[in-house]
């Protein structure tokens, strides 16, 4: 049996909507057995799709090939994550540390990003909290982050 990965990849709930599973493909996040694949890209049992979704590449083994939604209890019947546990590291690193590095364009940071950083940085080495008052919170300039 095969399916449209577009299709596919909504049915077995990696992306909500097909529209978004669709525009994955055409940016080249979609990998079918190693070979980008465009929406129309039919799968088949026994494939192997990977899908990057920043900053973690996931892995799936096409189980069945199916094109209709199916409940979340059965997804598991449909396919088989190969994802190796460094990606999921990855995943939690970049959850834990994300507020300190900011891409660039995205603007001052936010009320509760300047906290969480005046918090990270009251801290010495030692993990002795540093008066809110001290040199070296005054000189941060959060501008630049």
């Amino acid at each position: 049996m095969e399916a449209r990965i577009d299709k596919w990849l909504w049915a077995v709930r990696i992306f909500k909507t097909r529209t978004i599973a669709a525009e994955a493909c055409k940016k080249g996040r979609i990998t079918i057995n190693g070979v980008s694949a465009k929406p129309s890209k039919t799968v088949k049992d026994g494939d192997t799709v990977q899908v990057r979704k920043a900053p973690v590449t996931y892995t799936f083994r096409v189980l069945q090939a199916i094109e209709n939604r199916v409940g979340a209890k059965l997804v598991p019947e449909m396919m088989e994550n190969l994802t190796p546990q460094d990606q999921y590291e990855l995943l939690e690193m970049n959850r834990i540390g994300g507020f300190m590095k900011r891409a660039a364009g995205l603007g001052r940071p936010t009320k509760k990003d300047r906290r969480d950083i005046v918090d990270f940085l009251s801290e010495d080495e030692n993990g002795i909290e540093v008066e809110p008052g001290s040199e070296d919170l005054e000189e941060f300039d959060f501008d630049e982050i």
